[in-house]
C-alpha cells in the first residue's frame, strides 16, 4: 500500500499506486480531494476491517467532520453572512443508485452520517435547512451549536471589512463596498465575476470514492460550503451527479471547487458516464473540467476519478492569485 498525491495533494489515494494516476492494479482504492490524509486511512481501515463500500465513504468524510479538515468540512467554519455555519453532504452507493443527501443543516455536526440515515430510513434523496436537523435528532443525531470562536472571529472580520468579500450582485447599496441588508437594482447589469477575492480555501469539500475488492463503488462529499455565503445557499456537494457519482458499473467520481459554477454541468456524473465508455480516468476529469473551461474560463475546480478495474487520476483548473478572505 502506498500514499500517491498530486497537484499539492489535491488528490489522496490508497492503494498500490504511483504518484498523479495510477494504471489498473490491486482492489481495494480509497481516493479522496485534497491533502486529508487521515480521512483517506479512515476509510481504508473501515474495509479492511469488513466494513462496506458505503461504510468506508461515511467514516471517511465522517473522519474529515470531527477534524474539521482545513476549516472548510464539518463545524466551527465558512460561516454565512449571518455567522452561522451550515452544513452539506451526500452519500450514494453504486450498486443500488440510492443517494441521501442533507442541505443547510444546521445544529448537527455529522452530517455524513445524517445523510446515510436519509438512504436508511425515508424514501427521499434530499433533506434541507432546519426540517433536515429534525429529521437528523429524530434519528439520534445530538442537537448541537455549530459556532466556535474561531468561526465568531472569521465572522466579526468580516463584518469589520465592509462584508467583503460577497456573493451579491445589482443591489443596494453597492455590494462591493458595504455590507447590506441589500435591496435589487431595477437595472440588472451582467458583468464578469470578479474572483481576485476568492481563495483556493473557500471550497475545500473533501470529496471520496471508494472501490471494494469486487468493484462495488460509493462516493460521497461534505462541506460547510462557501465561506460568508448567502444564507440559504446550495453548493454542488450535496447533488447527486455534481458533488459526487458513484456507478459500479464503471466507477465513481467527485468534485471540489466552485460550487455555484460546477453544479450546472453535473461534471461527477460525466466524469463516470466517459469512463463507461472506456475513457481513461484522468482523461475523463480533464474532458468534465475543459467542458466547464468552455462557458467559465475563470473558475477553480478540479474532478477525481476512477473506474472499476482501480485505475484513478483528477484534473484541476486552477486560477492564481488569490487573495486570503480570511
Amino acid at each position: 500500500m502506498a500514499v500517491a498525491g498530486c497537484a499539492s495533494l489535491l488528490l489522496i489515494a490508497l492503494q498500490l499506486a504511483g504518484p498523479c494516476g495510477a494504471a489498473a492494479t490491486a482492489l481495494p482504492v480509497v481516493i479522496n480531494t485534497w491533502a486529508f490524509r487521515k480521512a483517506t486511512e479512515t476509510a481504508w481501515r473501515t474495509l479492511q476491517l469488513g466494513g462496506s463500500e458505503l461504510d468506508a465513504v461515511e467514516k471517511g468524510c465522517g473522519q474529515c467532520e470531527i477534524d474539521q479538515c482545513d476549516g472548510s468540512v464539518g463545524y466551527g467554519g465558512s460561516p454565512d453572512e449571518s455567522g452561522e455555519t451550515t452544513l452539506d453532504a451526500m452519500i450514494m452507493d453504486g450498486n443500488t443508485m440510492e443517494v441521501g443527501a442533507v442541505a443547510d443543516l444546521r445544529h448537527v455536526k455529522n452530517a455524513i452520517g445524517v445523510a446515510r440515515k436519509v438512504i436508511e430510513h425515508t424514501k427521499h434523496t434530499l433533506l434541507v435547512g432546519e426540517s433536515a436537523s429534525l429529521f437528523a435528532v429524530r434519528m439520534g443525531f445530538p442537537y448541537e451549536d455549530l459556532t466556535t470562536q474561531r468561526s465568531l472571529s472569521m465572522y466579526s472580520r468580516w463584518l469589520n471589512q465592509s462584508c467583503q468579500p460577497n456573493y451579491w450582485k445589482n443591489v443596494v447599496p453597492d455590494s462591493s463596498k458595504s455590507c447590506g441588508p441589500y435591496k435589487r437594482l431595477e437595472k440588472v447589469s451582467f458583468e464578469e465575476e470578479t474572483i481576485s477575492q476568492r481563495n483556493v480555501h473557500n471550497h475545500d469539500t473533501i470529496g471520496m470514492v471508494v472501490i471494494g475488492k469486487s468493484g462495488t463503488v460509493a462516493s460521497g462529499t461534505s462541506t460547510n460550503g462557501g465561506v460568508h455565503k448567502i444564507p440559504g445557499r446550495v453548493g454542488d456537494s450535496p447533488i447527486a451527479g455534481a458533488g459526487s457519482y458513484a456507478d459500479s458499473t464503471a466507477g465513481g467520481a467527485a468534485a471540489t471547487g466552485d460550487g455555484d459554477t460546477m453544479m450546472r454541468f453535473l461534471p461527477s456524473y460525466q466524469a463516470v458516464e466517459y469512463m463507461r465508455m472506456g475513457t481513461d480516468p484522468t482523461v475523463a476529469c480533464q474532458k468534465v473540467i475543459s467542458r466547464i473551461q468552455k462557458h467559465v474560463p475563470k473558475f477553480f475546480g478540479a474532478v477525481i476519478c476512477a473506474n472499476t478495474t482501480g485505475s484513478y487520476g483528477m484534473y484541476l483548473a486552477q486560477q492564481t492569485n488569490f487573495a486570503d478572505p480570511d
